[in-house]
């Protein structure tokens, strides 16, 4: 396994680290590996803007949309 050293980190985000692992049960150390862990574990979405919409709120996940009936365009304006 690697280890890293991170330098400069500012005051209140360590002691946010601390509070937060301390809530979880666990040491700052295993808290930054799995902030770290879930950031870059992460894989890159594998879909574009309109199939990634879907997938949250088409019609198999609750929000199914009435659309109006469509109708006849309208008469272009004259310009004469």
């Amino acid at each position: 396994m690697a280890s890293i050293t991170i330098r400069n980190l500012d005051d209140d985000v360590k002691t946010r680290l601390r509070v937060r692992a301390a809530g979880n049960g666990r040491s700052m150390e295993e808290e930054a590996r799995r902030i770290l862990r879930d950031a870059v574990g992460r894989k890159p979405s594998s879909g574009n803007l309109a199939s990634i919409i879907r997938s949250h709120f088409g019609p198999v996940n609750g929000v199914d949309l009435e659309l109006p009936p469509r109708e006849p365009g309208r008469e272009p304006p004259s310009f004469d």
